[in-house]
């Protein structure tokens, strides 16, 4: 009997923490400043989670300049221009290409700080594809075995339809795919609280338990 499939490649396709520039929907409960702050925070947890796997390749696909902030042993490569749609499905291009990695490649967001557990267990066996879906309609994570553009251009990308529109196109190119557990990805100030308590020893908690009570202060007064 053969054991678990991991990945060989995993991905994190994540923006440079620009204030102004990243998670854009906390700010007016945070400054640009604090919003880039917790971004930076869930990258560095979301880097480190990746680089304690064992035996696999690290790379960093990147909107913007690679900083001291990104761990020894990850390649950074440039997303390619587009949606998120060819971002993604770029990435893949990248490292299960004629000039890329032999398979399977995982690829992940920056946005869930504590997804560290899941990670370890993720598992390709008797499946070509894995797909984790997100709390609030997206999903966190895409894993393939081989790249195809097609599995991504077109599919609606930041909607509450999202996941489900990805999982159906895998589905429908005849991919058998496997389900990882559901995480909540960081959105909103709700979001940051809820994934702080998930995760409470991240880099990510620490940087909200300094922001959370302003923040959430400020959440109150508009709903009252």
């Amino acid at each position: 009997m053969s054991g678990p499939t991991p990945p060989r490649v995993v991905v994190v396709l994540a923006k440079e923490p620009v204030p102004g520039k990243v998670k854009t929907r906390l700010i007016g409960e945070l400054t640009p400043d604090e919003a880039a702050a917790l971004a930076q925070a869930a990258l560095a947890d979301t880097l480190e989670a990746v680089d304690d796997l064992p035996g696999v390749r690290r790379v960093l696909a990147l909107d913007g300049r690679p900083g001291p902030w990104v761990p020894p042993g990850f390649t950074v490569v440039p997303q390619v221009a587009g949606g998120l749609d060819r971002r993604i499905a770029g990435a893949f291009d990248h490292v299960l290409g004629p000039d890329g990695h032999p398979g399977p490649a995982l690829l992940v967001g920056m946005d869930t700080p504590q997804l560290g557990p899941l990670l370890r267990a993720v598992d390709f066996t008797d499946h070509d594809a894995v797909l984790g879906l997100a709390d609030d309609g997206g999903y966190w994570a895409v894993g393939l075995r081989r790249p195809d553009p097609a599995l991504f251009h077109g599919v609606p990308m930041s909607e509450p339809v999202t996941g489900q529109a990805q999982l159906e196109r895998l589905r429908g190119a005849g991919l058998r795919v496997r389900l990882l557990p559901p995480l909540r990805d960081v959105d909103t100030v709700a979001d940051a609280a809820a994934v702080a308590r998930a995760a409470p020893g991240t880099r990510f908690a620490r940087a909200w338990a300094g922001l959370s009570h302003r923040a959430m202060a400020g959440t109150r007064e508009e709903l009252t």
